[in-house]
């Protein structure tokens, strides 16, 4: 699984593979009709070698006797096949047809609406053989969502926040990296349809504020036109305070006619490096990044005034939603943390420019491992929105833990908000989705190798939310391990019961914030229970949660019916997310007809013996899997394991000291 510099190529990596005679003669030759892309022919000639041991012929027009494959743009090729005249109209941008259209002699038709569709229809084509190794297809494929993104957290010293799998492929020493394993990144996320990638850090602090200047712009656009070749646009996090950092101006107020024409110039400076710049992301007044109510403007007086500079040049301002009081006095029993996006943004709904979208975490507080869909995604209606959400594992392990994440994801795309009636799902409501990224330059590219599933996982979701999880997690273990029934068997296994059995042995039932401070790794009950961030669960030796209902904090206001009524009722509201909505005392009993306490007891227990399970399935497989690759999962699994000890014991130890009460089935837990 290893490439040209030492690391693995992860689903690309292209083994041989079975197919009939017939299928290697037609494959072994490629006519491109008025395609001329490098990336394709070589990506074709890869694919080829490494699974057929064939060397392709390149032709660039059809002969009625040959078998071959025919790629090409829909423009080009419907006076060649008319029936393609009735599929014209199904292709959106980016959207493909791939068909088998003879047999004697065979002849398969891949083609693009755009020249990028083109490279998403041959990875697919190649992904069909390689799952399938047959041929039995009509397909049309369109992406469903515009803005299928990734953000790096990346400084410009390499480092990355929440990052676990090793350093920037970007960054090094305060300088750009371009080299082939740049190449290959683009290569990998374009497969799985990604079509733009924020390079660098939210938080973007003083060398990376320099990032927009000439000082880096033509080494930006030499990594630019990288990215373009795979369809992929780069966009940049920015300072919303930069025209006091680099222009000399004494303010950044939006409404200041010399900060608007200030950011009008460095948009132009930084397209005229970079003609296909996809624009800016902006965290402004939010955990001490300066913004536009330090000024008393809003965020739509922020984010139209960046828009306006970008307009021009087809660029957005994709501003972050995550804004709230970062200096909470605990004591505080009326500020709510998890409102705050709401208050925030619904009074601004409708006041956003066009290409002005606002990035909406999936929950209200920040990527836990269980939270209530955000409200906001059934609330504006008038506003672009973008899903954002945590592919590296900052609450849900660190890439140590395995911890399978499209399971949860899906439940989040599939939430109904009603925000039109019933069947409006988040799906429908965003325009994108935005993922934290979780790879570095380990040479696994993830830390964990199973966590590169969440990567490829997090892609199929963005180009189909409506596709199948299962579908997509057992194609992600054919196309990296092979298709040897056991192995897929117990991979799916892992993957698909992980999420559960993390969330059971930290913090079920929607609880949260048990973690230690600042690198939220390990358990700490009490770790952020009187600080200043709003993150609060308020146990007591007779209850636990804070109230969100209609006669708490009012946070089940912000949903709609029936939502509204289904949270705000303990009774009806679901058991998974009981202590993010409700405050409830221990002896409460739950549907199973144990009370909390001992069911949070018996969570810990089992998440535990779960954890040890995972191990034993990966275990099956040592004869199976590449060593070096079952040894480095192995490390991991067993250091899982005895982090899901120190979590059960420590969770448990609290709850028993605060409450006095033992566990019903005597098992161990300190005292």
């Amino acid at each position: 699984m290893k490439g040209k510099q030492n690391y693995d190529l992860c689903w690309l990596n292209y083994r041989p593979i079975n197919i009939s005679d017939d299928l290697k003669v037609t494959l072994k030759h490629l006519v491109l009709i008025n395609v001329d892309s490098k990336i394709i022919r070589d990506e074709y000639k890869k694919f080829c070698r490494s699974s057929f041991n064939i060397n392709p012929q390149f032709k660039s027009s059809i002969s009625n006797m040959d078998s071959c494959v025919i790629l090409g743009l829909i423009k080009d090729l419907k006076n060649l096949f008319p029936h393609l005249n009735s599929v014209e109209s199904s292709l959106k941008m980016g959207g493909f047809y791939i068909t088998k259209i003879s047999n004697h002699p065979m002849k398969i038709l891949i083609v693009g609406s755009d020249n990028i569709s083109l490279l998403y229809a041959l990875f697919k084509f190649f992904e069909i053989l390689r799952i399938n190794s047959s041929l039995d297809l009509n397909i049309i494929e369109n992406p469903k969502l515009d803005l299928r993104l990734l953000n790096h957290w990346d400084n410009l010293d390499g480092t990355i926040e929440r990052g676990y799998s090793g350093k920037s492929v970007f960054f090094k020493d305060n300088k750009i990296i371009i080299n082939e394993r740049t190449y290959d990144y683009a290569r990998l996320i374009a497969s799985i349809g990604i079509n733009g990638v924020v390079i660098n850090n939210v938080n973007v602090k003083k060398n990376e504020i320099e990032l927009i200047t000439s000082k880096y712009l033509k080494r930006l656009s030499q990594l630019a036109e990288v990215f373009k070749d795979y369809g992929i646009k780069i966009y940049l996090s920015i300072n919303f305070a930069s025209p006091i950092y680099l222009g000399n101006l004494e303010t950044a107020d939006p409404l200041d006619k010399r900060v608007q024409n200030w950011w009008k110039e460095k948009v132009k400076e930084i397209y005229e490096f970079i003609p296909n710049f996809g624009g800016f992301l902006v965290k402004a007044d939010s955990e001490f990044n300066p913004g536009p109510y330090v000024y008393g403007r809003t965020h739509a007086d922020g984010a139209n005034m960046l828009s306006e500079a970008l307009s021009r040049y087809n660029g957005i301002v994709i501003w972050r939603a995550f804004v709230y009081n970062c200096m909470q006095d605990w004591r505080d029993y009326k500020t709510d943390r998890a409102k705050a996006a709401f208050e925030n943004f619904m009074p601004l709904d409708g006041s956003f420019n066009d290409n002005v979208y606002l990035q909406i975490k999936f929950g209200p507080m920040d990527f836990q491992v269980r939270e209530p869909v955000s409200p906001l995604f059934g609330a504006l209606k008038k506003t672009n929105q973008i899903l954002e959400i945590q592919i590296t594992q900052e609450y849900t392990g660190q890439q140590i833990h395995l911890c399978y994440l499209p399971t949860y994801w899906k439940e989040i795309l599939n939430f109904d908000t009603y925000a039109e009636g019933k069947n409006s799902e988040v799906k429908k409501r965003i325009r994108g989705i935005a993922g934290v990224s979780n790879i570095g330059d380990d040479i696994n590219w993830t830390g964990h190798d199973l966590a590169q599933a969440n990567l490829y996982g997090f892609g199929r979701l963005s180009w189909n939310p409506d596709e199948d999880v299962e579908k997509i997690t057992k194609d992600w273990i054919v196309l990296t391990f092979g298709k040897k029934e056991k192995v897929i068997n117990n991979i799916f296994y892992m993957l698909i019961k992980s999420h559960k059995i993390y969330e059971k042995y930290t913090t079920p039932f929607g609880l949260g914030w048990m973690v230690n401070p600042g690198h939220h790794y390990g358990p700490n009950p009490e770790g952020y229970e009187y600080s200043h961030w709003g993150t609060y669960h308020r146990a007591n030796y007779e209850a636990i949660g804070v109230d969100r209902t209609s006669k708490g904090t009012g946070f089940t206001l912000q949903y709609n019916s029936p939502w509204r009524e289904i949270f705000d009722n303990i009774e009806t509201c679901p058991e998974e997310l009981l202590l993010f909505f409700h405050r409830v005392r221990y002896d409460y009993k739950l549907k199973s007809g144990k009370t909390l306490l001992q069911s949070i007891y018996d969570l810990h227990f089992e998440g535990v013996e779960e954890a040890e399970l995972l191990r034993e399935k990966w275990i099956e497989l040592k004869d199976e899997i590449e060593d070096t690759i079952f040894q480095r999962v192995l490390n991991r699994l067993n250091m899982q394991i005895e982090h899901a000890k120190e979590w059960r014991d420590v969770i448990n130890t609290y709850f028993y000291r605060k409450t006095g009460i033992p566990d019903e089935k005597g098992r161990k837990i300190y005292p």
